[in-house]
């Protein structure tokens, strides 16, 4: 469904798969990848919510450091992702997400659709996409984001958070614990904060240790409801 395409960042020009849906889109959705890049897993997750009707546009984060990124999810990918993090810096990522959402306005607009864009990240994608809500005013879904409570205890920051966002994490995630999920809860009390029998990556359907599809079935769908409520 989807194809390779440039973004225009300050970063400079990047590559981003971009997926439209078979009709009139009904807004726009950046998807924020894992720390493995736009991978065909990525690019699969782009795809499906296209088929839900969104235009969508998939950035590859990490161009501006290493182009061509696509990470196994073995201890040499996990080692290259979390090195490849650092060296992007969370303030290039959110440039990155606001020229992704300024492209998919402008696409919505050439035809003639709903302008609204909304971000749905995954792992370090999670915590980027809930900076989209807080700082971006992006309506965001963030799934098993590890590296967000130190935004949390930033009490200016989540006391006018500029649009909602909705979390989700797994009770077995060893990266995240119960107290850490209990953080989102009391920091952003009026944002819905979802836990699953899962583990990290609950949703990553090509990856069997860490893919369980009953909570990936559920989130799905609480966060097509969340975009369909707020992404209009």
């Amino acid at each position: 469904m989807g194809q390779w395409t440039t973004l225009d960042t300050p970063a400079g020009t990047i590559a981003a798969w971009q997926a439209d849906p078979p009709g009139t889109p009904k807004a726009g959705l950046v998807v924020i990848q894992e720390i493995f890049g736009v991978n065909p897993h990525m690019r699969a997750v782009a795809d499906g919510y296209a088929a839900e009707g969104y235009a969508v546009l998939a950035p590859a984060f990490f161009d501006p450091v290493e182009r061509g990124v696509e990470l196994g999810y073995d201890e040499a990918g996990f080692a290259r992702g979390r090195e490849l993090v650092t060296q992007l810096g969370i303030e290039a990522a959110m440039q990155i997400v606001e020229a992704a959402a300024g492209h998919l306005r402008r696409h919505l607009a050439a035809s003639q659709s709903p302008q609204a864009v909304g971000t749905v990240g995954y792992c370090w994608g999670g915590t980027v996409a809930m900076l989209s809500a807080l700082r971006l005013g992006l309506p965001s879904v963030s799934y098993y984001g590890a590296r967000d409570v130190p935004f949390l205890e930033d009490s200016t920051l989540v006391a006018r958070p500029r649009a909602p966002v909705m979390f989700h994490f797994g009770e077995q995630d060893p990266s995240i614990t119960a107290e850490a999920v209990q953080k989102h809860r009391e920091a952003l009390p009026s944002m819905p904060v979802f836990t699953y029998p899962a583990g990290h990556a609950f949703n990553r359907d090509v990856d069997p240790k860490a893919y369980h599809a009953p909570s990936a079935d559920l989130a799905r769908e609480r966060s097509l409801a969340f975009l369909a409520e707020h992404v209009r």
